[in-house]
């Protein structure tokens, strides 16, 4: 796809941004902590990156599909880590409150999410229901002018550093699997939530992930988002967004990989010549690139179809997290090969890209769930 000026200049800017501000000394200390560091994210949102899919009545950029891609790919190119401080607010965060949060949750959930105030997370996940959501435990009881809490939510991304979080229970007990479940605007701060330890996982280090624990926290039914019962197919079309920004986190992941070992092979002599002369690494370099390329031609164009409310857009969304997840751990794994044992040791990059691009084809949809998606639109 041939961008167009607007395009083109955002990517200059995301591009440029990432460079600046995402110091080595920044993603080592974000490594060694693990802590969320808030000064690059109150940065982020100052440049209104934490609203760049939120309408502009709600202080956000009001940009679409394609602009929040680019920026992902750019910020990941440099941090996958990072690039997920302004993806939350712009996908499973604000999703929900955008396809049918009233104009009052709007105007007080969606606004400070976009101007980075606070922080908005995606709760849907539990002990016994990962890929097969519907299974969901966590059960919401009517009590005059509220709802009674029960549950465990589990890999729930940035709860740890939340205000917010959109979390699904059951509702109607009588109905089976996905049927009979709402959304909830839960406030982290009420009575009987509890945030759990933040997990200490392979990669995506300083973004933290945790638990989230509710016993009898009661939620006022003004914060009851959408129709009740129906919140699981929101759940479903949010995701459809969520898988989009994932591919791009793993287009911009891939990409990195690729340049650090082009680098890397023009700098690195054996035998007398620059390993990049030999043919295995030549042709691995071609591979990688030639895979990129085509990630990046899908996902830009799902992203168009999105916009346009292409009866296809879910399926292409599936179908570009299935390809650009997998593409980026074959990436990162042959970017390794090209360091040798230096893409082993944790100063080179690659080997970070390497931990970081596994959870591309596990979060919102394993590799398998998408085939699932896929199979399904294609077999119906």
């Amino acid at each position: 796809m041939i961008l167009n000026e607007k395009y083109t200049l955002m990517r200059k800017l995301y591009r440029e941004f990432a460079e600046t501000e995402f110091t080595d000394e920044l993603l080592d200390r974000l490594e060694e902590t693990g802590e969320f560091d808030w000064d690059i994210f109150h940065k982020i949102a100052e440049y209104g990156f934490t609203g760049v899919k939120i309408p502009t009545e709600y202080g956000g950029q009001g940009g679409d599909s394609l602009a929040y891609v680019l920026m992902i790919e750019e910020f990941a190119r440099v941090s996958p880590v990072l690039s997920l401080y302004a993806n939350t607010s712009n996908s499973l965060g604000a999703g929900p409150l955008l396809f049918c949060g009233t104009e009052e949750q709007k105007q007080k959930y969606l606004t400070p999410v976009a101007k980075g105030e606070k922080i908005l997370v995606f709760s849907l996940t539990e002990p016994g229901a990962g890929s097969d959501a519907g299974s969901t435990l966590t059960t919401a009881v009517e009590d005059g002018d509220y709802y009674v809490l029960n549950g465990r939510k589990t890999f729930v991304s940035g709860a740890p550093i939340a205000d917010y979080a959109i979390v699904y229970a059951k509702t109607d007990p009588t109905q089976r699997g996905s049927r009979g479940i709402s959304m909830f605007i839960l406030d982290l701060t009420l009575p009987g939530v509890t945030i759990g330890k933040p997990e200490h996982k392979m990669g995506i280090i300083g973004y933290p992930t945790s638990d989230l624990v509710l016993e009898d926290v009661r939620v006022h039914k003004s914060d009851l988002l959408g129709p009740l019962h129906k919140g699981f197919a929101t759940a479903m079309k949010t995701l459809d967004g969520g898988r989009l920004g994932v591919a791009a986190q793993a287009l911009g992941i891939a990409q990195g990989c690729l340049e650090e070992a082009m680098t890397y092979s023009k700098d690195r002599k054996q035998f007398g010549q620059p390993i990049s002369r030999f043919q295995g690494i030549s042709f691995s370099i071609a591979e990688m690139a030639t895979e990129i390329e085509a990630a990046r031609e899908l996902i830009y164009s799902t992203a168009e179809k999105k916009d346009a409310d292409d009866p296809e857009a879910s399926k292409l969304c599936a179908m570009s997290k299935l390809f650009a997840s997998e593409m980026a751990n074959r990436v990162a794994y042959k970017a390794v090969q090209v360091f040798g044992g230096y893409g082993y040791i944790k100063e080179y990059k690659v080997e970070r890209f390497y931990r970081d691009a596994r959870i591309t084809s596990i979060y919102e949809g394993t590799s398998e769930v998408q085939k699932m998606v896929i199979s399904g639109s294609l077999l119906r």
